[in-house]
Parts: C-alpha cells; structure tokens; sequence
C-alpha cells in the first residue's frame, strides 16, 4: 500500500509594515484566514506587539500554525534574526522579533524584511515567476528592494543588500530620516510625498502633471538598478503601485528616455501581481527555510 501523504504544514504569515500590518494563516499553499490593520506609529513597537498576540493567540488555539514566516519594515540581521531598526515606527532597534514569536507560541519562526521577503513572493507565487535576476521594490510609506537571484534572496555581507531606498538621487535635495539629503525615499515614498504636498499618494498621482515629474526621480532610482544589476523584471508592490497604467506607462517611457543608448539592458517593469499580500506570500516561502 502507498505511504499515507504528509499532511500540508499550516504557516503564520506577519507583514509588520509602517502604514499597516497584517497576518494570515496558510494550510499548506491556500491562504484560509487574513486581517490587516493600520499601524499606529505612536504607538510603537509595543502596540504593535500587543496587536500580533492578540490576533496570533487566538487563531492559535482555534488551528495551531506549525512554524512562523515574517516580513519586517525595516532593516534586518538576517543571520542573527534581529530587527536592525524602523526608521517609521519607534522601539524596534535591535528587538529579536522571532525569538519573541518562539516564546509566545511555541513555533520556530523566520524573518527577514519586507521588501526582501516580498522578493520571494513575487518569484515564487506572482509576477516574478520565471525571471532571475529579479529586483522587487516596495513603493509605500518608505521604499525597500529585494533582489531574487537563481532562487535565493541575495543579502550581501551585512543584510543591507537592495536597500535602494537610500540611494541618493538629488545631492541638493530635502533631507531624508536616515540624516543624509535626495534620498530615493525621500522624493518618491508615500511618507514624503503626504508632507511635502499635503494629499496622499493616491490623490497626487490622479493628476498627469504631477506623475510626468514624479515618475522623471522615479526612473532616476530604478536605472541605478538596472544598470548595475541587469534584472529580468522589476516588480513593484506597495500601495503606490496600485495607481497601474496611469504610473506604469509613463514610468517605462521615462526610463527608456534615461537609460543609455547603447545599453541593451530590458525595461520590464509590471505591478505586483499578489497586491497587498506580496509579504504575506513570502514569509510562507521563507518559513520553508525553517
């Protein structure tokens, strides 16, 4: 008679994002349970703390997870499970997020951040499938990369690799959190663009004019990596990204105007196709490390 099959693993997925967080719980590779909830940067990391165990205890006692995969904001140590720090949310320097997780329900957990673990989404289950060299880039309250390399997330020596956010784009410009003037994500992220214009995201990039000047500091970021990186696809996710056609068309016209003439490097830039949920599939492929 054939073995009895192993039964699916059910995975925890946490997405600790600066606007919002959210979890799921997955049965094998079907999502069967999701909430989301806005972050409350005042309340900092111990809100945020309070949220996850009262939603993770509870699912639970009702479907006990196997394992834990995380995706968070912020800078993280890869191989020493440590947040790094949130440059968003205060009180997060150097917490071990998964040891925390381990202690409060008795599973081995896995984090990385976000834009990372996004990265592995996207390949695995969204609009990255088939494409290596990929570059996933989160485009919300601040901005993050992931590079996706012959399977793997490639990190760098220190953790710190893809973090395109930080690039400097206008050496005059304003000056972004992390103390240094034009960063990346001090020009285009969600955060920025709210105070420096006084309406969301959303509500600026409904108007043609502000996207053709918007998508110029925009493509200025992207040709750094596709220039030195050369990636099969870009994939965009974060809340910036849902704008679609009226951000994408100009942004890829914009680009094929930067890029340099003679480079035969692909402009393949697309939407995340997982939406919100691009971390969200990615801690399950990460938890698969476990």
């Amino acid at each position: 008679m054939p073995a009895n099959p192993m039964p699916a693993k059910r995975t925890l997925a946490i997405d600790v994002g600066g606007t919002k967080f959210s979890i799921a719980s997955f049965d094998g590779e079907r999502m069967v349970r999701r909430e989301s909830r806005r972050t409350d940067a005042e309340g900092g990391r111990d809100w945020m703390l309070d949220q996850i165990s009262t939603i993770a205890r509870a699912w639970q006692s009702e479907t006990p997870a196997d394992r834990c995969g995380i995706g968070f904001g912020g800078p993280v140590i890869f191989k020493e499970q440590r947040v790094a720090l949130s440059t968003h949310v205060g009180g997060w320097r150097d917490f071990r997020l998964t040891d925390w997780v381990r202690d409060l329900l008795a599973v081995p957990a896995i984090m990385d951040n976000d834009a990372n673990v996004g990265a592995l989404g996207e390949a695995q289950f969204g609009a990255g499938r088939g494409c290596s060299p990929l570059f996933y880039m989160t485009l919300s309250t601040g901005i993050g990369g992931g590079i996706y390399y012959d399977g793997c997330i490639w990190r760098g020596a220190d953790s710190y690799g893809g973090e395109i956010g930080h690039l400097t784009i206008r050496p005059d410009g304003p000056q972004c959190l992390c103390g240094w003037h034009g960063c990346f994500e001090r020009m285009c992220s969600g955060l920025w663009l709210a105070r420096d214009y006084g309406k969301t995201a959303e509500e600026l990039l409904r108007d043609p004019a502000f996207v053709s000047r918007y998508v110029v500091d925009l493509a200025l970021g992207l040709k750094a990596c596709i220039m030195l990186l050369n990636p099969a696809r870009i994939v965009i996710g974060g809340g910036i990204s849902k704008a679609g056609g009226r951000l994408f068309d100009p942004l890829r016209a914009e680009l094929r105007r930067q890029i340099t003439d003679w480079s035969g490097a692909r402009i393949d830039v697309v939407p995340a196709a997982l939406g919100d949920d691009s971390v969200l599939w990615g801690a399950l492929a990460l938890a698969e490390e476990l």
